[in-house]
């Protein structure tokens, strides 16, 4: 617990600095663990091929902005918009996280993605890049708000 002091101008400063970053940091950590944890769950429903389980993370406001594709909005459209991607034989979908800033009823996640799919001459090739979502909190849960990625 960060120990809070009057200074001689009567602004509470801490007194000690590393004992709040070390807070801070545990704090980040612990979220960033949430994160992880929920971005395998994400993983394991999409690689088992469970859409309408996908569009359980997302908020009823969800928008999805897939690289140079057109966004699309609500829990049932982003299920389908996996659905689709599926069928089109894209599997084995892997997400790391990189970041996860908390902003108390609000984080912001970024990280890298990689995916399995068919290639121009028929054989699997390997797609990746960066995502970001913007998760909301809903109850004692997160739901993804934004989804974007590269």
């Amino acid at each position: 617990m960060c120990q809070l002091q009057k200074s001689k101008d009567y602004t509470a400063q801490p007194t000690t600095t590393v004992l709040l970053d070390e807070w801070l940091n545990q704090r980040e950590m612990s979220m960033k663990d949430n994160v992880e944890a929920n971005a395998a769950k994400w993983d394991e429903t999409f690689n088992k091929g469970d859409t309408a389980g996908l569009a359980g993370f997302y908020a009823f406001e969800a928008v999805v902005v897939p690289a140079g594709g057109t966004a699309v909005a609500g829990p049932d459209a982003i299920g389908k918009f996996f659905a689709d991607l599926q069928s089109k034989g894209f599997t084995s979908h892997k997400i790391s996280v990189d970041a996860v800033m908390d902003r108390g009823d609000t984080l912001v996640a970024t990280g890298k993605w990689q995916l399995n799919g068919p290639g121009e001459d028929g054989a699997t090739k390997q797609y990746g890049g960066n995502w970001v979502n913007i998760l909301g909190r809903d109850g004692a849960g997160w739901r993804i708000l934004l989804h974007m990625w590269n």
